[in-house]
């Protein structure tokens, strides 16, 4: 589903996170967290970035509006734009971006037919290779993921009544529509959310998720092996119009996940915007505060067991109870956000904001 364009200028951030202790690495994640935000890094850019890959403290992935990718190996200090020709000339939306390194990422540009398209890298992005051009004027694909450097999935909005799954085992370099036949009926007007990269997540070897909006209910699928078959929750978030549901996802592992969303259009309310599962999304809790507004992305701290991140075109939120609460971090607009294994966070959004966690001390 395409999203349209929202969100709102904000000033540069003072920042501080201070990394967990170790004694505090297997706590609750209060203990870790002290006033964090975001510093901003400098892209010299204008596009809107909804595709984000964090490496490492050090490298990140961006990319976005027009075809534009940008990866940083320096913490953000400098950008090199490595943009796709192809994807430029185009004007494309690349809307996901999923990287195993700093040479490596596959990024996906969305939209109706032919638009659709995943692209590769092995080279930092000096070359790309297109390796899937949607043939279906059916399918609109919106998200991607990776379970490892070989074995990832792709999802479109509905095709014959249910969502299409595109699927590889080579790292990206071909891809493969699965069967349909154990993927549950879509709801009548049900689409995914092309917002933030993370309508389609995954934790460890097999499982995955799916997120959806635009039906009476927004509603979350699972999969445990890989896309093949796949089993339907209600997430508690409401649905029931094509600018609400449930936009982001973000499992901790394979039982421990975090669902945010709400409306879109700005100015509009979004209650009961956050949701939390403890049994691999077969059952979802709506957090007793949820964040103020509607979310687009959603990460989790690392080292914090039970410490996340959301973000929005309003603002950042920071829960420390797995999802139960949430409460105001800072300002500002982001889309999406990612964090990688040695505790670096990023979040992009438009008009090239680009901003990395850092600690104060």
């Amino acid at each position: 589903m395409r999203l349209l364009g929202v969100g709102m200028c904000a000033a540069a951030l003072a920042v501080g996170l201070l990394a967990a202790p170790a004694h505090a690495q297997n706590g609750t994640g209060a203990q870790g967290l002290r006033g964090a935000g975001w510093a901003l890094k400098d892209t010299g850019k204008d596009a809107r970035f909804r595709g984000l890959a964090a490496v490492s403290r050090s490298t990140a992935w961006v990319a976005g509006t027009k075809g534009t990718v940008l990866r940083t190996v320096d913490g953000g200090r400098s950008w090199r734009d490595v943009s796709p020709p192809g994807a430029v000339a185009e004007g494309l939306e690349l809307r996901d971006i999923e990287a195993f390194d700093a040479r490596r990422a596959v990024a996906l540009s969305i939209g109706e037919g032919e638009a659709s398209r995943v692209l590769r890298t092995e080279d930092g992005g000096a070359t790309w290779t297109e390796t899937f051009r949607n043939p279906d004027p059916r399918a609109f694909y919106d998200c991607l993921t990776f379970f490892d450097s070989r074995h990832g999935l792709a999802m479109s909005d509905p095709v014959d009544g249910r969502f299409r799954i595109l699927s590889t085992d080579d790292g990206g370099r071909n891809w493969a529509v699965l069967p349909s036949t154990r993927m549950p009926d879509a709801l009548a007007g049900e689409a995914g959310f092309a917002a933030s990269g993370q309508c389609l997540v995954s934790a460890g070897p097999r499982d995955v998720w799916l997120a959806t909006g635009g039906g009476a209910a927004g509603r979350i699928l699972h999969s445990p092996d890989r896309g093949r078959t796949w089993r339907v929750a209600e997430s508690g978030i409401p649905a029931g119009d094509p600018a609400k549901g449930v936009f982001a996802l973000a499992f901790r592992d394979r039982t421990t996940g975090l669902a945010v969303g709400g409306d879109y259009r700005t100015g509009e309310a979004s209650p009961r915007a956050a949701a939390a599962s403890a049994d691999a999304g077969r059952t979802w809790r709506p957090a007793s505060t949820p964040p103020p507004a509607y979310r687009s992305g959603a990460a989790w701290l690392p080292h914090l067991r039970t410490a996340a991140l959301a973000v929005g075109p309003t603002g950042t939120d920071v829960t420390t109870d797995a999802g139960r609460t949430w409460r105001p971090l800072t300002p500002g607009s982001f889309d999406t956000v990612d964090c990688a294994g040695d505790g670096g966070c990023w979040a992009a959004g438009e008009k090239g904001r680009v901003g990395r966690l850092e600690g104060a001390s």
